[in-house]
C-alpha cells in the first residue's frame, strides 16, 4: 500500500489575492516628497523674485536694466528671454505637481475617514491649515492674472516689455486700486500658505517637541511676514506716490 501526500492547496474555495504595485512616486511618502521638492523650488523663486522687485526703489534705469539682464541670461546659447521661458515652464510644472500631490493626499485622507459623526469634537488647528484650500485657489488665479498683466502685457495699461518700470507703475496706479487690493489678497493668502508649509516642513525635520514646535511656529511666522512685506511694499509704494 502506497500513501501519497499532495501538498498543493486545494483549488476549491481558494482565494487568490493579487496586489497591484503602486509607483513609489504615487505612494504617500512619494507624494509628500514631491510636495517638499516643489515647495522648496517655489520658495527659492519667491525669494529671488521679491529681491528683484525691490530693485524698483533704485529707480527706473536700474530696474529696467535688471529686467533686461534677466532676458539676456544664457545668450547666445539661448535665444533672448529663453532662460525666462525655461524658468516659467519649470515653475508651472512645479506648481501643477505641488497641486496634484496636495490634492491626492487630501482625497486619500478623506477616504480614510468615510464616516462623518453627527457630534464630533472640533479639532483645534491653525487658521493657515484650514484655509490652505481656498488660499491655493486664490494664489493660482493671481498667478494667471499676473502672467497676463506683467509677463505678456495683455492686461497692463502700458504693456511694453522694454519698459518694465513703467509697466509696474501703471499697474498699481491709484485709479487701479482694485489691482492692488487683489494683489494684497493673493499675497496674504500666500503668507498663510507659506506659514503652514514652513511649519510643517520644520516639524518633519524633527521639531516635534513642544519647544521645537514653538520655534518652528516662530520661524514660519517671521519668514511669511518678511516675504509678504517684501512683496507688498512695491504696490503700496506706487499707490502712495513713493514710486512714480
Amino acid at each position: 500500500m502506497h500513501w501519497t501526500t499532495d501538498r498543493s492547496p486545494p483549488s476549491v474555495g481558494r482565494v487568490v489575492v493579487t496586489t497591484r504595485t503602486r509607483s513609489p512616486i504615487r505612494s504617500n511618502v512619494g507624494l509628500k516628497a514631491v510636495m517638499a521638492v516643489t515647495g522648496i523650488l517655489l520658495v527659492l523663486f519667491l525669494i529671488a523674485h521679491m529681491l528683484g522687485n525691490l530693485k524698483i526703489f533704485s529707480g527706473a534705469s536700474s530696474f529696467d536694466h535688471y529686467a533686461h539682464w534677466l532676458r539676456e541670461i544664457g545668450v547666445p546659447l539661448l535665444p533672448s528671454a529663453g532662460f525666462l521661458w525655461i524658468q516659467r515652464v519649470g515653475l508651472l510644472t512645479a506648481v501643477l505637481l505641488h497641486i496634484w500631490a496636495a490634492t491626492v493626499l487630501a482625497l486619500r485622507a478623506r477616504a480614510a475617514r468615510p464616516v462623518r459623526y453627527a457630534h464630533r469634537k472640533k479639532v483645534r488647528g491653525s487658521y493657515a491649515a484650514r484655509t490652505m484650500r481656498w488660499g491655493g485657489v486664490i494664489i493660482l488665479l493671481f498667478v494667471i492674472y499676473h502672467i497676463l498683466d506683467l509677463t505678456t502685457g495683455t492686461l497692463n495699461p502700458v504693456g511694453d516689455p522694454s519698459r518694465p518700470y513703467a509697466n509696474v507703475v501703471a499697474d498699481f496706479a491709484p485709479q487701479r486700486w482694485y489691482v492692488t487690493a487683489f494683489y494684497t489678497l493673493a499675497i496674504v493668502a500666500l503668507g498663510f500658505h507659506l506659514r503652514h508649509g514652513v511649519f510643517s516642513a520644520l516639524r518633519s525635520l524633527g521639531q516635534q517637541t513642544p519647544r521645537g514646535e514653538q520655534r518652528a511656529r516662530v520661524v514660519a511666522l517671521v519668514f511669511a511676514v518678511v516675504l509678504c512685506a517684501g512683496y507688498l511694499v512695491v504696490p503700496f509704494a506706487v499707490l502712495t506716490g513713493l514710486v512714480s
